[in-house]
């Protein structure tokens, strides 16, 4: 049986984003910017496309600008405000947990004289509310949090650090790394007082490449690349089309009944949850109970997460020890961020669903799992045993 369960890291194309990423390909591959008719069909899907991400989150298209990824989107907005506001503060507010992504370019904004404030998470991997209320003083030009984090799941208080920010007389940018929760929870900007939201799309079965920025109407960010004046003026190069068509049509079919989609990952998730509790022993589990429906962060005590991830693999299981961008470096960042112990930490395994899983599925990724985890427990038992004699 063949199971994928590393969606968080990347998802596998619908079909019909796989049809019209082709087509653009075959037929509409014109450059955007030619005044000629193969030029003004690609301008077309371009258009098209921003109106179908625009209104996914209740956006105005001239709000939406494409880029290469989250990566891009990220960094785009981090700096962009960086650039547009450090004469009016230096001070930056982000969490400990962080995309790399988001991390790394804070990382170098504190090199370019921004102090960085990296707010420590509960045990739940949660920012608390009154420390960031804390944190915020008339310094802050930018508060950058994730909506969903990438390897537990944990849903940040997006609507209650939005709520603080609008009240304060400073005008501070808010910024939400968006990639995970985008098309699994509910993101509107109507409501969501959000300025800057990052978005993905191969984390919803689009094409890996392409990515979006969305920029509050009224919030100015300095040109990113320059160039050609694309998108705008805001990102100059030749846009993707064959991406950008097929990140719209993946947007197209997430919205097709998102809320059945959504509890048949909800009922996956808890199955898997339920039959892993009821079959394997000295479990730690790292995803809240309030979380994506999405993700689930499991720690097998006694075990080594990269030891497991191949023994899956081995049986057609595919998973993953953490985010995808930093699975070969050492630990998770994250859970060391929530206080989790070395032995809680080792044996993590992050799955990470998507609509296609099943019951079934999950059946046989319990009945592999018990097998191994017994195994490499045995065995780590008998080596501790030789050291001792």
């Amino acid at each position: 049986m063949f199971v994928y369960l590393d969606n968080s890291s990347t998802t596998r194309p619908y079909p019909s984003v796989m049809q019209a990423v082709a087509r653009a390909m075959e037929e509409d591959f014109g450059n955007p910017s030619s005044l000629h008719r193969l030029g003004l069909a690609a301008e077309q899907l371009v258009k098209e496309a921003r109106n179908v991400i625009a209104r996914s989150l209740g956006a105005s298209p001239k709000e939406v600008f494409f880029t290469s990824g989250g990566t891009e989107s990220d960094n785009a907005a981090l700096f962009g405000v960086w650039e547009s506001r450090k004469r009016q503060g230096k001070r930056i507010i982000t969490s400990q947990v962080e995309h790399p992504a988001v991390l790394r370019a804070c990382e170098k904004l504190e090199r370019m004289g921004a102090e960085v404030l990296y707010l420590p998470v509960n045990e739940q991997g949660v920012v608390d509310v009154q420390v960031f209320r804390e944190a915020v003083n008339e310094e802050t030009i930018l508060v950058s949090l994730m909506h969903v984090n990438n390897e537990t799941g944990a849903v940040m208080p997006i609507d209650e650090v939005g709520s603080i920010l609008r009240k304060r007389k400073n005008a501070i940018v808010f910024h939400s790394d968006a990639v995970q929760s985008y098309g699994k929870l509910d993101l509107d900007v109507r409501s969501c007082p959000v300025d800057l939201i990052s978005l993905s799309a191969h984390k919803i079965h689009g094409p890996k490449g392409i990515g979006a920025l969305y920029v509050r109407e009224g919030l100015a960010l300095p040109s990113f690349l320059y160039g050609g004046g694309q998108e705008s003026g805001f990102r100059s190069g030749t846009e993707n089309v064959p991406g950008i068509s097929g990140f719209a049509q993946a947007v197209r079919e997430q919205q097709k009944d998102p809320r059945q989609r959504r509890l048949r990952m909800v009922e996956v998730k808890d199955h898997l949850l339920r039959r892993l509790r009821e079959e394997i022993p000295e479990l730690s589990i790292h995803t809240p109970s309030f979380s994506a429906p999405s993700v689930l962060n499991i720690g097998f005590i006694g075990c080594k997460g990269e030891v497991l991830l191949h023994m899956l693999e081995q049986a057609g299981i595919f998973v993953s020890t953490g985010s995808a961008c930093s699975s070969k470096k050492s630990g998770s960042h994250v859970l060391a961020a929530m206080g989790l112990s070395e032995a809680q930490t080792e044996g993590a395994i992050r799955f990470s669903l998507s609509e296609e899983n099943t019951p079934d599925q999950m059946e046989y990724v319990v009945d592999v799992l018990k097998k191994a985890v017994a195994s490499q427990r045995r065995l780590r038992k008998a080596l501790a045993k030789e050291k001792k004699v």
